[in-house]
C-alpha cells in the first residue's frame, strides 16, 4: 500500500468516526497494518477496539457501523473493494484491484525516486564508522562497520536527512608507539623472533613493507593529509611514526575505495590534544561540579548519571583514561551542529557508552539525553573451503577486508566488493555472524547476492527479448494484472518505501538485504509460473513487462543504498 493510499484510506476512517465522537473529546488514532495471514485481507484495523469502551460500546457493533460507513463513502469507490469484521472487532479491508496495480505505475513514473522521502529535511545527522586505528590494515570487522555505516547513511539520505560520514583516527597513544617501534625493528633487520624484536610489535608482513619503504626514502600521502617522505634514519622514531601512520591511512584509502565506501570528513583523535579541547572537556567538568579529587586521580561522577561506578579522568600519572578524548570528541560533534550523532563501532566498545554519556550530560551545554546512539556489532568468523580462515599473512593475526573482496570475488573485484558487502549488512548489527566464502562464490540460489542480482538481470533478458521501447511501459494498461503471484508481488513492491523509513528509524540496513531478497523471490516465482512474452495478448503482455520493469526499478534502487550492483547479465 503506497503512503497516499494509506492517508486516504486514514481520511475515510475520520470522516466515519466524525459522528461517532462528536461531542467528546476523543482523538482517535488510527492505525493500519497488514494482516499476519493474508487471506484475511490487504490491511487491518483496531480502531473500533480501541473505541469502543471510551464510547460504553460493543467493539463489533461499533465496527458494524463503521464498515457501514465506508462502504457508503464515494471516496472509498476505486481504493477498497471490500471490508468485514473478525474477531472481537477487527476491519480487514481489501485494496481494489487498480489501487493495487498503481503501485507498478508510480515506480515507472518516480524511478529513482520511489521509496525515498523528505522527513528528515533539515536534520543533520553525523554516522561515525571504521576509525580504524592506523596500525594496520583494515580487518573483517572494519568491513563489517563500513557496511553497516555506508548504508545506513544512505537510508538516512534517502529520507532527506543531511548525514556527514565521518571517519575518526586514534593517531595517538600507546599502539602508535607500539607501532613505530615495530617498523623501527624492521628497519634495523630485525624480525619476530629474534632477541631484539620488541615483545608487543605487530608481526605482519606490512610492517617489513613499511620499512623498507621508510628505508627507500619513498613519499606517501592519505586523502586528507600532509604527505610524509621517510628519512632512511632508523634513530628517528618521530619520522618513523609519522611515515608509518602516513603509510597505513593510505592503504585503508585503498582499502575503502575497494570496498566502494567514502567519507566525508576524517578527525584525528591527536587533533583533540593539539588544539586543547581535551583540556577544555576536563575543565568544563571541574567547572560543572562533577569531579573529584581521590588516590592523586581526578574521577567523574558518572554514578549521577546512570553509570555503575565512578570513573576515572585523569590518572595519578597525569594521562588521561581513554573515553575522556571521546567525550571532547563528540561534544565537538554537537558544537558542530550534529542534532544527531550515530557511531557504528564492535561490540567491545559497550563499556564505554554509560560513561561517554554521562560526561557529555555533565558539561551541561544542551546535549540530548541518549547522544550519541550506537550501533555495536558483533564479530565475523570467515569460512573458506569448509574451515574457519583465523589469520592472514599480509596482517600477521587477522583476515582483512582486502583478503575477503579477493576471495569473494575470485580475482573480480565488484563481484567481491558485492559479496562483501550485501553478506555483512543481512544480519542484525548486534549477531554473531558466519561469512562463508564458498557461499559467496556460488552461482546459486544458496548465495543471496546473486539470487537477488539474478532477478534484476532475469528481468533485463526478458526486456532485452521483447525489443520494445521500455519507457513506453510506464503508460501501459495494468487492470490485465489480477493473478495472485501478481497481486503478491505488487504488494511486495508497495511495502518497499515503508520498509526504508523503518529501516532508517531502527537504524537496520539489514532489513534491506532482508527484502531484497523477498522481493526476488516474488519476482522469481512469477517468472516460473506466468508467461511474460505473450504472443497472443498484447495487452497482458504490456502490462506483465510493466510489472517487471517496476520490480527491476526497485531490486536496482534497493541495491544502490546497500552499495550492491545491479549487473544486467550474470
Amino acid at each position: 500500500m503506497l503512503a497516499q493510499q494509506k492517508q486516504e484510506i486514514v481520511a475515510l476512517f475520520q470522516a466515519a468516526l466524525a459522528p461517532i465522537v462528536a461531542g467528546t473529546d476523543l482523538i482517535p488514532n488510527i492505525a493500519l497494518e497488514r494482516p499476519r495471514d493474508p487471506t484475511h485481507g490487504d490491511i487491518a484495523c483496531n480502531i473500533a477496539m480501541q473505541l469502543a469502551k471510551p464510547l460504553k460500546t460493543n467493539p463489533r457493533e461499533l465496527a458494524t457501523r463503521l464498515v457501514a460507513a465506508l462502504e457508503a463513502d464515494p471516496n472509498a469507490k476505486g481504493l477498497i473493494a471490500s471490508a468485514e469484521i473478525a474477531g472481537p472487532g477487527f476491519i480487514n479491508l481489501r485494496l481494489a484491484d487498480a489501487a493495487k496495480q498503481s503501485v507498478a505505475r508510480t515506480i515507472l513514473q518516480q524511478g529513482e525516486a520511489y521509496g525515498r522521502g523528505d522527513s528528515g529535511a533539515g536534520h543533520h545527522v553525523i554516522i561515525e564508522f571504521v576509525s580504524a586505528n592506523p596500525t594496520g590494515p583494515l580487518h573483517v570487522g572494519h568491513g563489517r562497520q563500513a557496511a553497516l555505516g555506508d548504508s545506513m547513511s544512505a537510508l538516512f539520505e534517502a529520507q532527506g536527512h543531511k548525514v556527514t560520514r565521518e571517519f575518526y583516527y586514534n593517531d595517538a597513544g600507546v599502539q602508535i608507539l607500539t607501532l613505530a617501534n615495530s617498523v623501527q625493528a624492521r628497519a634495523r633487520g630485525f624480525k619476530p623472533g629474534d632477541l631484539e624484536w620488541p615483545e608487543s610489535a605487530y608481526n605482519g608482513d606490512y610492517i617489513q613493507d613499511i620499512a623498507d619503504d621508510f628505508m627507500a626514502k619513498k613519499t606517501v600521502s592519505a586523502s586528507d593529509g600532509q604527505p610524509a617522505t621517510g628519512s632512511g634514519d632508523t634513530n628517528d622514531l618521530e619520522s618513523i611514526r609519522r611515515f608509518a601512520v602516513t603509510y597505513l591511512r593510505n592503504e585503508q584509502d585503498q582499502d575503502l575505495q575497494a570496498f566502494g565506501v567514502r567519507f566525508d570528513n576524517y578527525y584525528l583523535e591527536s587533533s583533540l590534544y593539539l588544539d586543547g579541547k581535551v583540556e577544555a572537556a576536563v575543565q568544563a567538568l571541574v567547572d560543572a561540579g562533577v569531579t573529584y579529587e581521590q588516590d592523586g586521580a581526578l574521577w567523574l561522577k558518572t554514578t549521577d548519571y546512570g553509570d555503575d561506578k565512578d570513573r576515572v579522568m585523569r590518572k595519578s600519572d597525569g594521562t588521561y583514561t581513554y573515553f575522556v578524548p571521546d567525550v571532547a570528541y563528540h561534544i565537538q560533534k554537537f558544537k558542530r551542529g550534529f542534532d544527531q550523532a550515530i557511531n557504528v563501532q564492535g561490540s567491545d566498545h559497550h563499556g564505554t557508552i554509560a560513561r561517554v554519556r554521562a560526561g557529555l550530560q555533565a558539561v551541561n551545554i544542551g546535549i540530548p539525553r541518549g547522544y550519541p546512539d550506537y550501533v555495536l556489532h558483533k564479530m565475523v568468523t570467515v569460512m573458506k573451503n569448509g574451515e574457519e580462515v583465523k589469520i592472514s599473512k599480509r596482517a600477521g593475526s587477522y583476515v582483512t577486508v582486502r583478503d575477503l573482496i579477493e576471495w569473494s570475488g575470485n580475482g573480480d573485484v565488484t563481484r567481491g566488493r558485492d559479496a562483501v558487502r550485501f553478506f555483512l549488512i543481512s544480519r542484525k548489527a548486534d549477531t554473531e555472524f558466519v561469512f562463508d566464502v564458498d557461499v559467496a562464490l556460488a552461482t546459486n540460489d544458496e548465495n543471496p547476492v546473486y539470487y537477488v542480482q539474478y532477478a534484476h538481470a532475469r528481468i533485463c533478458s526478458a526486456l532485452a527479448n521483447w525489443g520494445g521501447d521500455v519507457a513506453s511501459l510506464a503508460n501501459a494498461d495494468l487492470s490485465p494484472l489480477t493473478q495472485p503471484h501478481e497481486a503478491s508481488l505488487l504488494a511486495k513492491l508497495a511495502a518497499y518505501p515503508e520498509m526504508l523509513q523503518r529501516a532508517q528509524a531502527e537504524l537496520g540496513p539489514h532489513q534491506v538485504a532482508f527484502y531484497l531478497r523477498e522481493l526476488a523471490g516474488e519476482l522469481h516465482s512469477y517468472y516460473f509460473a506466468h508467461k511474460w512474452l505473450i504472443e497472443d495478448d498484447e495487452a497482458l503482455k504490456l502490462a506483465r513487462l510493466a510489472l517487471a520493469t517496476a520490480t527491476r526499478q526497485v531490486l536496482r534502487n534497493g541495491l544502490a543504498l546497500i552499495g550492491v550492483s545491479a549487473p544486467e547479465k550474470m
